[in-house]
């Protein structure tokens, strides 16, 4: 074995050296258990068998003519369709007023990053008292300007749209920093040389800084996308899915299904599609925008 040789395996080495504890740890809580959920979506195992039996793709023809599922795979959409979009304009708009701000810029940005910091049950438990009827701010607004009482959160139609307000709330401030770091990244000249030719201010927003933080909406979108499909924490502080599924959403539903209801084959289902769907997304932002997208 010449030296080069050995130079490399020792260099090769020492990098997997340093991966393999982040490797281990993806493995075991990562992807053994999608790998176990892919497994058990194949069986029936609730409490009424004693040991799982093959059903093949029985779980997942028992998905489409669930009622249940179907909502609450549609309030998903609905709530990804509210969530997304909203919050990552919104915190392109933040991060364009913390970046031009004249005075306080280190307090503004801290007011607009602080709902991040605030865990979520907590967040969750703010938003439910604001919500509450009789004697929650939009209760006494309502009340005071309509005559009637608001509920919110008791409302099938008004429970979601009042989820989205709060998750909005809540991540746009997230996602804040991220445009804010993009923004910094761009060179002042194209700003001084568009100041030039006397292009307006919005014109160079659109024509500079949203093609040149592309790659940081690319980023956001993933993230918001996938936080849209794993929040559970609120729901279940603040409705329990009710009022009859109005608010559930596809991982309380997951929750509910395994640990209220013990059927494991209908959980790892219904997780199997979660994953699909959040892959087939994922792949579908890169494949149609990284290819537009310049990094340099």
């Amino acid at each position: 074995m010449n030296a080069r040789l050995r130079e490399k395996m020792r260099r090769n080495g020492l990098g997997w050296g340093f991966v393999l504890p982040s490797l281990l740890f993806l493995c075991i809580f990562t992807y053994y258990p999608m790998l176990k959920s892919v497994w058990l979506s194949f069986f029936e195992k609730n409490l009424v068998v004693r040991d799982p039996v093959f059903v093949g793709l029985g779980n997942y023809k028992a998905l489409l003519h669930d009622p249940v599922f179907v909502q609450v795979f549609g309030n998903n959409i609905w709530f990804a369709l509210g969530t997304v979009p909203v919050s990552m304009a919104l915190a392109f708009l933040l991060a364009l007023f913390a970046d031009k701000a004249i005075r306080g810029k280190g307090l503004i940005r801290i007011a607009f990053f602080y709902p991040n910091m605030i865990p979520m049950i907590a967040a969750a438990s703010i938003w439910l008292f604001l919500y509450m009827p009789q004697f929650g701010l939009f209760a006494r607004l309502s009340s005071w300007i309509a005559g009637s009482e608001l509920n919110l959160l008791g409302n099938p139609n008004t429970v979601l749209p009042a989820l989205i307000v709060m998750t909005v709330w809540k991540e746009a401030g997230y996602f804040m920093i991220f445009y804010l770091a993009g923004r910094q990244q761009i060179s002042k000249e194209l700003y001084e040389s568009a100041d030039v030719d006397g292009i307006g201010a919005w014109m160079r927003e659109l024509r500079i800084t949203i093609p040149l933080t592309m790659p940081t909406t690319l980023f956001v979108a993933v993230v918001a996308i996938t936080n849209a499909f794993k929040w559970v924490d609120h729901l279940w502080m603040m409705t329990k899915g009710g009022p009859d599924h109005a608010s559930s959403l596809l991982l309380y539903y997951i929750y509910e299904t395994t640990f209220n209801f013990y059927d494991e084959g209908m959980a790892s289902a219904m997780t199997v599609v979660m994953i699909v769907l959040l892959l087939l997304i994922s792949w579908i932002q890169f494949a149609g925008w990284d290819r537009k997208i310049h990094y340099q």
